[in-house]
């Protein structure tokens, strides 16, 4: 009963998986504009930064970079001004303030990806799968045709074997993909993690001072 009900579903063939492959690219192609999108409008200003953090650390205030910070688009003003603003109430709690902000931001960075990421390991199977499906189908059409119709059958296995290309053309760019963005996070991270500590230095030795 069950290996009946088993070859029925094999006989759908597939077709099916290979609009399962589309719909996965097109889902990659979307989570990947919507990051791009949103690391773009989220990167701060490069020149607008720097020279605040210039100022800064070369001894400008406290206030002062709060100041130029305010407004600023970014996660690095962001994570800043969290810490500045815990600073202001207890000095030692910047660092918590710097290191949990910058975790929420990295997990907004991070969204999404999971898509991508399981979209690129398992797009390759999904077609191998559709390739199985469709020879199973190519077999069984063979079994009951006649000779005349023969290669009309291997015409089918050769189209079966499209979808194991078909997982092949998904998966690699969404690897790609992956790894571009896996790469971006973890140099914002990076990046902010050093200049957090610069920050928290500078901090620390006013309140020594």
């Amino acid at each position: 009963m069950l290996e009946q009900k088993m070859l029925q579903f094999a006989l759908y063939g597939a077709g099916w998986v290979l609009w399962l492959l589309v719909s996965l690219s097109v889902l990659v192609v979307a989570v990947a504009l919507e990051r791009a999108l949103y690391v773009i409008l989220n990167s701060a200003p490069r020149a607008a930064f720097e020279e605040a953090m210039g100022a800064f650390l070369g001894g400008g205030s406290r206030e002062d970079l709060e100041r130029r910070l305010t407004g600023m688009r970014g996660l690095e003003p962001r994570v800043l001004l969290a810490a500045l603003s815990a600073a202001k109430k207890a000095p030692a709690a910047a660092e918590d303030a710097l290191v949990g902000t910058l975790t929420f931001e990295k997990l907004r960075l991070e969204r999404g990806l999971i898509i991508v990421g399981t979209v690129a390991s398992n797009a390759p199977f999904i077609g191998l799968f559709g390739t199985v499906l469709g020879i199973i189908k190519a077999f069984n059409d063979l079994s009951l045709s006649t000779e005349e119709s023969a290669g009309a059958v291997m015409a089918g296995i050769s189209e079966a074997l499209v979808a194991t290309a078909v997982g092949l053309v998904v998966a690699i760019p969404a690897v790609v993909i992956y790894n571009y963005f896996s790469r971006r996070i973890r140099e914002s991270t990076g990046r902010m993690e050093s200049i957090g500590s610069l920050v928290l230095s500078r901090l620390r030795s006013d309140e020594a001072a």
